[in-house]
């Protein structure tokens, strides 16, 4: 989950407690399995690196969601840290121990589909960036037509007292398309995603401003998760 860097410094660094303040920048990162032959040795490996984070006492949060409603990316993984600094994603626990364990637990069985830096944008959004832990997730990407960020980033907050729920906007800042947003919209049930499905629709102003949008139903796998803990919610 991190960049190779000297072995040597990353011993020197020592543990760390999870973060406990809240910063604007979040990693969102997606991995499918090489083939349906791979998908038990897949997730059993990945079960088996979030381990190796819980022992070296990594102080990010973990989230990993399963996609289980999309035309594309069904049983796609994506797995995220919410809530950081620049400092803090400028360094990780063990960045070379954890490509270590990596490459012997993941890599035979994964292939990574892209991973970015976003960040997270208060006056669009109703929550604080770290996402809550619910059963389920809305999950929207959002390409823009270069260079109308920022007027559809004005239609959004003249809208944001509208929200009725936890609704989280991501800008990515690094690692692909600089016009691409993600909303995150946690909710404890598909039932509640769904009688919402109302407030899905964007503002009718940005219509022009966009080249593609794509809605996804997210599933919180509470084995794979650090520094993280489920909650039920009802509908």
């Amino acid at each position: 989950m991190a960049a190779l860097v000297s072995f040597a410094a990353a011993a020197e660094e020592p543990p760390k407690s999870p973060t406990t303040n809240v910063g604007p920048y979040a990693r969102i990162a997606l991995m499918r399995a090489l083939n349906e032959g791979h998908s038990v040795d897949w997730e059993q490996g990945y079960v088996r690196h979030l381990e190796w984070h819980r022992q070296v006492r990594d102080r990010f949060n973990w989230y990993s969601y399963s996609i289980s409603v999309s035309t594309e990316r069904q049983r796609w993984i994506v797995y995220a840290t919410f809530g950081h600094t620049a400092a803090d994603l400028s360094n990780p626990v063990s960045p070379a121990e954890d490509e270590r364990d990596s490459i012997v637990n993941l890599l035979p069985h994964v292939q990574f589909m892209g991973s970015s830096i976003y960040e997270f944008l208060p006056a669009l959004s109703r929550g604080n960036g770290l996402p809550t832990p619910s059963l389920r997730a809305e999950y929207t990407t959002v390409d823009l037509r270069y260079g109308t960020g920022m007027e559809f980033e004005a239609a959004l907050a003249a809208e944001r007292s509208q929200l009725q729920g936890e609704t989280l906007w991501f800008r990515m800042v690094e690692g692909g398309n600089p016009s691409r947003y993600v909303r995150l919209r946690p909710r404890g049930s598909l039932e509640s995603i769904l009688a919402e499905r109302g407030d899905q629709t964007l503002p009718e102003k940005v219509n022009g401003l966009i080249s593609q949008v794509t809605v996804e139903i997210l599933n919180l796998r509470p084995n794979m998760l650090v520094n993280v803990t489920p909650k039920t919610a009802h509908p």
